[in-house]
């Protein structure tokens, strides 16, 4: 009798761990269906307006990349597929176009974390927004370059602000790091900056106030979209930093840079120095003989 009721237990716990499986393995299931990655979901030009749009335009010419105009009809898609991907690995390989881009445009295109569909549905927009020409067929001239159209520079005191934001002298209104955390500009100023990320003396030069204003507005480079996901710049506080990386590009060639390391290596061999000094005119007041000789002579006297 013992052993029946253990067997129908056996069945039942059996049949309560199916269930409980199966429960488990729906509820995994929705989660899975419901939690799918947005960008996953995104139209082409959702992505492109998110991934693309800060250094390329469709019709438009050239910004800090080249114009996307046509470009389903110049490159083959497998060959987009991979550069888009990582151009770095690309121009390591030994593709000429490749690395004739990067000579034209003398900064690599970021890495795009986005999958091969993806991909194809931001080269879809890009067709269809820009109507590519037939291959082999001339397009339209770009526009010049913005570097060379944007002429007005920003006030004393937005370069004031934009210096002191760069530095980190004041914080940014939704909290982001300060752009010398990663980036170094030439100027005897300031105290020099991070190395981890380009060097920004001159990019005003390389992408103009419409490329500079585009990057910190909606950048495409994974670092600082994770460093600034959800602290993203103002308005203000963009113009005030584009300001600032004008004048920075104008003024490099009068700049001295300090050498702040030597500075700072000199300023402490002369504290110690100052150290050794003041120790030694406190340590010629003290007593020159131990005290059991003052008391052996005391008393050698009084006998």
């Amino acid at each position: 009798m013992s052993d029946k009721r253990q067997q129908g237990t056996t069945r039942d716990a059996s049949k309560l761990s199916i269930w409980r499986g199966m429960f488990g393995a729906l509820l995994v299931a929705g989660w899975l269906s419901g939690s799918q990655p947005a960008a996953a979901q995104e139209s082409g030009k959702e992505i492109y307006q998110k991934a693309c749009a800060a250094c390329h335009s469709i019709g438009a010419g050239r910004l800090v990349g080249p114009d996307l105009k046509g470009v389903n009809d110049k490159r083959p898609e497998d060959w987009l597929l991979k550069f888009i991907k990582s151009s770095d690995k690309l121009v390591k390989s030994g593709d000429k176009t490749a690395q004739a881009l990067l000579d034209e445009y003398k900064m690599p295109m970021p890495d795009q974390a986005l999958t091969d569909d993806q991909i194809k549905k931001v080269l879809a927009h890009i067709k269809e927004a820009g109507g590519g020409p037939a291959a082999g067929q001339e397009s339209a001239p770009a526009p010049a370059p913005a570097a060379k159209v944007a002429e007005v520079e920003g006030t004393p005191a937005e370069i004031q602000l934009g210096g002191d934001l760069f530095e980190g002298k004041v914080r940014f209104a939704n909290g982001g790091p300060s752009c010398n955390a990663c980036h170094h500009v030439k100027s005897d100023a300031l105290l020099g900056g991070g190395v981890l990320a380009s060097e920004l003396t001159l990019v005003f030069s390389r992408m103009g106030r419409q490329g500079v204003s585009a990057i910190l507005g909606n950048t495409p480079f994974p670092v600082m979209q994770a460093a600034y996901a959800g602290k993203e710049f103002s308005e203000k506080e963009i113009t005030a930093l584009v300001g600032f990386l004008q004048n920075i590009d104008k003024e490099h060639a009068r700049q001295m840079p300090k050498e702040w390391g030597w500075r700072m290596f000199s300023a402490g061999v002369g504290g110690v120095i100052v150290l050794i000094g003041i120790f030694s005119l406190a340590g010629r007041r003290r007593k020159k003989r131990c005290v059991n000789q003052d008391i052996y002579d005391r008393q050698v006297k009084s006998e």
